[in-house]
C-alpha cells in the first residue's frame, strides 16, 4: 500500500512517498480504508525531529496524526464498527498517511452522514485539542477574557468559537488577511500581529491559549491577570519559559471518541464552522507539509486520497 515515509530527521525531501505492507487488526482495532487525512503543524515538527524527546520514535515510520474513511474488518474483541461503517478520528500515534491502517476502535468517532470525508479528516485534532485545552484547567466561565494567539488556524479557529459558546470575551491574534474571519467566527476584539502589538492592545486575561510559539510566549504573561494561565500546544518549551509564580502549561490532545461525535455533529449541522483551506493528493502530502511549516495559514489543510 502506499505510505508517506520519514526515513530521517530532516527538511522536506526526508519524507517520501513508499510502498508499506498492509497492517493486520490487533484486538480492539479495525482497519480503515483512508480516504482522507488531516496535515498538522506536527507533522513537520517530527520530520525535523523538533520533538524527538516527546514523541521518540523508531525509524522510518508512516507520518499523519489523524484520518477519515471506511472500516474494511474488524480484529479480535473489536465490537463497535462493522465493514462499511464511514469513521473519523486521531490515532494517538502516528500512521494515518497510509492507504490502510490499524486503530484502535475506542479512538475513532462515526462521520457524520452529512459530513463528507474530506471535512471529517479536518476535525480531529483540531476540535478536540480546541476544546480540550480551553477547559484543561476547569470549564471556561461567563465573562471570562480570553487570549488566543494562531485564531485562524485550525485549532484556534475551533477555539474562539467553544469560548464565545461559553460566554467568554475573546481576543483572538491572526494576519490582517485573517482578522474578518476571526470576527466572523466570534471574536470581540482581533488583533493583527503583523502591524500591532497584542500586549499594547490587551490587558487582564483570564486565559492565554498560545497555539503558535517564539516570542510570544515571553510576550503574553504581561498581559495575563495575577492569577491567569497560560496554556501551549506548540512545543513544551513553554514549561522553560514559565516565570516563578506564573501558571504555565503544555497540553497534549487525548483522543476522545465520544466528545469527537458531538462535535462533528455541530459541524454537520452548521452551528460550528470549519474551514478547510486546501486539498491535496496523496502524491503531494510531503509538499503539503513543508507548506504548513513555511507560514501560518486560516483553516485547515487536508489529503484527499481518492484524487
Amino acid at each position: 500500500m502506499r505510505s508517506i515515509l520519514l526515513r530521517n530527521y530532516g527538511g522536506e525531501t526526508a519524507v517520501q512517498v513508499a510502498e508499506s505492507p498492509k497492517p493486520v487488526a490487533g484486538p480492539g482495532q479495525v482497519l480503515v480504508r483512508v480516504r482522507a487525512a488531516g496535515i498538522n503543524p506536527l507533522d513537520w515538527k517530527i520530520r525535523e525531529g523538533a520533538v524527538r524527546d516527546a514523541f521518540p520514535l523508531q525509524l522510518p515510520a508512516v507520518l499523519g496524526i489523524e484520518l477519515a474513511g471506511v472500516v474494511e474488518a474488524s480484529g479480535p474483541d473489536a465490537t463497535r464498527f462493522q465493514a462499511g461503517d464511514r469513521v473519523m478520528g486521531p490515532l494517538g500515534g502516528l500512521g494515518a498517511y497510509a492507504d490502510v491502517v490499524a486503530v484502535d476502535e475506542a479512538r475513532l468517532a462515526r462521520t457524520p452522514e452529512r459530513l463528507g470525508d474530506v471535512e471529517a479528516a479536518a476535525l480531529p485534532v483540531a476540535s478536540l485539542a480546541a476544546w480540550q485545552s480551553l477547559n484543561f484547567l476547569g470549564p471556561i466561565q461567563p465573562g471570562a477574557r480570553v487570549l488566543v494567539h494562531g485564531a485562524a488556524g485550525a485549532v484556534g479557529g475551533f477555539a474562539v468559537q467553544f469560548a464565545r459558546q461559553a460566554g467568554a470575551f475573546v481576543v483572538g491574534t491572526a494576519a490582517g488577511e485573517d482578522l474578518a474571519y476571526v470576527r466572523g467566527l466570534g471574536a470581540d476584539q482581533v488583533v493583527d500581529y503583523r502591524s500591532q502589538r497584542f500586549e499594547d492592545l490587551v490587558a487582564d486575561i483570564d486565559l492565554v491559549l498560545a497555539y503558535v510559539g517564539g516570542d510570544v510566549i515571553d510576550r503574553s504573561w504581561q498581559v495575563l491577570k495575577p492569577a491567569g494561565a497560560m496554556v501551549g500546544t506548540s512545543s513544551p518549551e513553554i514549561l522553560a519559559r514559565t516565570p516563578p509564580g506564573r501558571q504555565g502549561h503544555w497540553f497534549v490532545m487525548q483522543p476522545d471518541a465520544a466528545l469527537l461525535e458531538r462535535l462533528a455533529a455541530d459541524v454537520a449541522r452548521g452551528t460550528l464552522k470549519a474551514k478547510v483551506s486546501e486539498v491535496v493528493g496523496f502524491d503531494d502530502i510531503p509538499a503539503a507539509i513543508e507548506r504548513n511549516r513555511a507560514g501560518a495559514h486560516s483553516g485547515k489543510a487536508v489529503a484527499d486520497f481518492t484524487r
